[in-house]
């Protein structure tokens, strides 16, 4: 079975039912739902309909941040050729054009300057700042098509809003209530950033993904995946904001980094872009999935592919294939050995310390006796994301009580069964996982299984113990 999950970006393209559904059969594992585009109230009825729709699947919810959009160029793409005049506008509701372009934030154009660079997209398309006044001249260096409602980079010396930014909150008070697992954090600088997200979604069963795009972020990397649940490299403003030709490198930083904390990481942008209307990806797209799985990265996302593009799940089957070739190469042995033991958290806990120790001790096991699987009984999720860090070849398999639980880890590699049980006796749970397991051919009679649990002198909230099964 695939262990590296797939996040599909739902748009106009693959907003309805049918199209949902048929994305959950191709081998969709979270939905990402941008709350940048549209009001509120629309924003949360397709959350509640695609919950309706795919009750088992992890949703992520996008945040804008300080993110500055323009006004819909359409669902056909627009021309914007190099050396063309055009003119940036601030206007919100309007559509935009090759001629005229809205921006939909308010005080930013009068802070540009004749030279600035201003990027579109995922930079592909950038202006350059040739006249100021009512409406402010630029002219197109690097040519292109955009279409949807692009984001625009602007200099960073401009965004320099704090987070959760007053749009942000307005989404994040009004998601207090609602049933999703992620909620992805834009522009992401510091620890605290994500704390004062934290504190005002306030809710502790909602995992928080830092996107790592700005210089900042890179910087305070560190501090930023200890504060966060999860990560991704949105290389789009990432390609943007830094040398381009740093983006590979960071790329493998930031994986690696994540998942010595047993944090979830997520690559994104233009993963298959050319599959927004071509029928097959380019080999260079090919080879960029294929090098995102051999570096570890937790999930890869489709964006424009699936949101605006002509076959959305035909890019979702092609993922698939991509990623299962990938994994027949995936260097597991030599993953788990290089990894070590310790999980990086400067300020960790004895449960968090007891955790690592047992999951290390579960891989070494699993890995010497050829376990056909290894079972983590989980509350929060952490067990089998600690185990997961160490990339083994056989399948997690997670035993939670939660069911909230159960969708998170739709997002974390390797974990490929999920059952809910409330019991919390570990001989219940050793007796839960043979059942299951059994029952749906993962486990034969002789074959070993290695199960992690709290026991009940550690207590539930520790994982404590590590189990050798023989199935009898």
């Amino acid at each position: 079975m695939r262990r590296t999950k797939i996040v599909a970006t739902v748009g106009p393209a693959s907003d309805s039912d049918e199209v949902l559904k048929q994305l959950v059969q191709a081998g969709v594992d979270v939905f990402r739902l941008s709350f940048a585009h549209g009001d509120i109230p629309s924003c949360l009825e397709r959350l509640r309909r695609i919950r309706a729709i795919a009750p088992d699947l992890a949703i992520m919810v996008d945040i804008p941040g300080p993110k500055v959009r323009a006004g819909s160029f359409g669902t056909l793409p627009v021309t914007l050729a190099q050396g063309q005049e055009t003119e940036l506008v601030e206007a919100f509701g309007e559509s935009s054009s090759a001629e005229r372009i809205s921006v939909e934030r308010n005080d930013v154009l009068n802070q540009l300057k004749v030279g600035d660079k201003v990027h579109i997209g995922d930079g592909g398309v950038s202006l350059e700042i040739t006249r100021l006044g009512a409406t402010v001249g630029a002219r197109v260096t690097s040519g292109g098509n955009v279409m949807g409602k692009p984001g625009l980079s602007l200099p960073s010396s401009i965004m320099n809003d704090r987070l959760p930014t007053e749009e942000d909150r307005e989404r994040l008070l009004a998601l207090r209530h609602e049933e999703f697992e992620i909620l992805a954090v834009s522009f992401v600088r510091s620890g605290f950033d994500v704390e004062s997200v934290r504190a005002v979604l306030a809710r502790n069963d909602v995992m928080i993904m830092s996107k790592i795009e700005t210089g900042e972020g890179v910087e305070n990397l560190n501090e930023i995946i200890e504060h966060s649940d999860s990560i991704m490299v949105a290389r789009g403003d990432l390609g943007v904001r830094l040398p381009i030709e740093e983006v590979p490198h960071l790329q493998k930083e930031i994986v690696r980094l994540g998942i010595r904390y047993a944090r979830p990481v997520v690559v994104a942008t233009q993963m298959l872009e050319s599959m927004t209307h071509a029928q097959v990806p380019t080999r260079a797209e090919v080879t960029d999935v294929a090098n995102a799985v051999l570096d570890g990265a937790s999930a890869v996302m489709l964006s424009g592919e699936t949101a605006i593009g002509d076959d959305p799940v035909g890019v979702v089957v092609t993922m698939d294939r991509i990623v299962r070739r990938a994994e027949e190469h995936f260097p597991y042995a030599e993953w788990g050995a290089g990894l070590g033991v310790q999980l990086l958290a400067a300020s960790s806990t004895q449960a968090t310390r007891v955790t690592a120790a047992i999951t290390g001790a579960a891989w070494r096991a699993a890995m010497d006796e050829n376990a056909v699987a290894i079972v983590a009984c989980t509350r929060s999720g952490m067990t089998a994301r600690a185990i997961s860090r160490f990339r083994p070849p056989m399948p997690i398999v997670a035993i939670t009580p939660n069911g909230s639980t159960a969708r998170q880890l739709r997002g974390s590699w390797g974990v490929q069964e999920i059952f809910v049980s409330p019991a919390n006796d570990i001989d219940t749970l050793c007796n839960v996982a043979i059942t299951e397991l059994k029952a749906c051919g993962m486990a034969k009679s002789g074959e070993a299984l290695v199960l992690m649990a709290g026991s009940s002198s550690g207590g539930t909230a520790i994982t404590d113990t590590v189990r050798m099964i023989i199935v009898p």
